[in-house]
């Protein structure tokens, strides 16, 4: 190499302009630019910011999930003003970001019967069992958009409640932050839809999570859509395909088993001890293959680094399947899920808890919101647990019971409902109420009970749940 007249070699110039763009990091430091650091040098003191606040709605609604949408239209078809905010850029939450196409527990009065209907009109349900099946999740979207919008829900997506603010005991105001930045809303009362209780636990309320606080917890999933390039091809590893029994001849388990089979002659495992195929529409099926063990709900971090794995698990499959040939000739992703399937989440208490012993006697409530009939679902808490019991179902039989208004009404504050997964209840009583038909009953209670409150300024525990299961008949949603 020849060197350049002035003696600087191409080396000598490049480590140069290295050290001069650190000389020019620790120069943008000076005393008066240092971040503004707590005296011990460990905290960053946050600037405040005086923020417009808005006070437009009776009810605001956090989280659009199942639980969140059933409020908001509940809310707003029963005269308040009410806005509903979701972090993702659709509404609906684990039905469509989280593609899970496959409902438990549905076969309810009230607006999941109202739901089924108009899937059926669009041709959008695959089986029609109404307690249990597949749905398209495209289609599931702009339905409860246009059934929002219909009912006068001010909608606002890509928006996340960052904080909560309350007066002595009483939620006054939330946070939220988008590409807007900070905006302040203020509203009567407030119900937390977030599914993993991030309003509840921003506003200060006491709440449980999984097995304990540092776990261990359910596992999380990543479900994803994918081509095939005949389903009936692949009939026989399609779960509740032309039958809604969990075993015997083309069961659930038993199909199952069967899918197992082609992934041990692919050569790959799963993450999840029970692999699932589910029929969407035509060639179009959805893949439920791994399981993330031991990440917390509201670690941030944990969450995004469980989100590659899944998704990189779930091509790394893809891929071996479809090298077989035959039926799983041209298998090919359509996509995965935006948002991880989480099942542990923030459980906000309440005035009263669902529990354990609650589901073994079947207990009933004068102020019974939601009818449960799904069985205890308990994932396998570890890898390692996972290869000898994927499921578990606590050790006895669940026999159908009540979820009181009470558990779906915070006890530390006032002002504040849950509806969803974050309602007040044990680990075990959670394993079952958690599904999604659950959800949309105690999103119409929640719904209809703050509605009246806002609107006849008491506080929630102030109404009566007659008076809410008045309202919804008016409304032709019986529960």
């Amino acid at each position: 190499m020849i060197a350049p007249a002035n003696g600087f070699t191409r080396r000598h110039f490049l480590c140069t302009a290295a050290l001069g763009a650190v000389s020019g990091a620790q120069l943008a430091w000076s005393a008066d630019e240092k971040p503004a650091l707590s005296p011990e040098g460990k905290h960053f003191n946050e600037p405040s910011l005086k923020l417009p606040i808005k006070n437009d709605a009776d009810v605001i609604v956090c989280g659009a999930g199942p639980a969140g949408i059933a409020a908001a239209i509940t809310a707003a078809r029963a005269g308040a003003r009410t806005r509903l905010f979701e972090v993702h850029g659709c509404l609906g939450g684990v039905w469509t970001a989280g593609l899970l196409t496959y409902i438990f527990d549905f076969d309810k009065p009230g607006l999941t019967r109202e739901l089924v209907k108009k899937l059926d009109e669009r041709d959008a349900r695959r089986n029609r069992n109404p307690s249990r099946f597949t749905y398209e999740p495209e289609a599931m979207k702009l339905l409860i958009e246009e059934m929002c919008l219909e009912a006068g829900v001010k909608i606002q997506l890509h928006t996340r409640v960052a904080a909560a603010y309350r007066q002595g005991q009483r939620l006054t105001t939330i946070i939220t932050e988008s590409k807007s930045g900070r905006e302040a809303w203020a509203a009567p009362v407030f119900i937390d839809a977030t599914g993993d209780g991030d309003l509840g636990a921003q506003a200060g309320c006491a709440w449980e999570t999984g097995q304990a606080k540092d776990c261990p917890c359910q596992p999380m999933t990543m479900n994803a859509l994918t081509v095939v390039k005949d389903a009936k091809a692949l009939g026989k590893f399609i779960s509740f395909n032309g039958t809604d029994e969990f075993t015997g001849p083309g069961g659930h388990l038993t199909c199952v088993e069967a899918f197992k089979g082609e992934l041990q002659r692919a050569g790959v495992g799963t993450s999840y001890g029970h692999p699932t195929i589910f029929h969407v529409r035509d060639n179009l099926v959805m893949l439920m293959l791994n399981h993330e063990y031991g990440i917390m709900a509201y670690d941030s971090a944990k969450i995004s680094e469980a989100t590659l794995r899944s998704r990189a698990e779930i091509h790394r499959v893809v891929k071996a399947l479809r090298s077989l040939g035959g039926g799983w000739e041209s298998l090919q992703v359509a996509t995965t899920a935006e948002q991880i399937g989480v099942r542990d989440g923030r459980r906000i208490r309440g005035r009263y808890t669902v529990t354990k012993e609650d589901l073994i006697q079947g207990t009933k409530h004068p102020d019974a919101v939601c009818r449960a009939t799904f069985g205890v679902d308990i994932h396998a808490e570890s890898r390692e647990k996972n290869t000898t019991e994927t499921i578990s179902h606590g050790g006895f039989k669940a026999k159908p019971y009540d979820i009181p208004l009470r558990a779906l009404i915070a006890k530390d504050i006032d002002g504040l409902m849950m509806a969803g997964r974050c309602i007040s209840g044990d680990f075990t009583a959670h394993a079952s109420y958690r599904v999604t038909g659950n959800a949309v009953a105690m999103g119409e209670a929640a719904g209809v009970v703050a509605a009246m409150a806002a609107k006849s300024g008491r506080l929630p525990q102030a109404v009566e749940w007659r008076e809410g299961a008045e309202q919804l008949a008016k409304l032709g949603q019986r529960i």
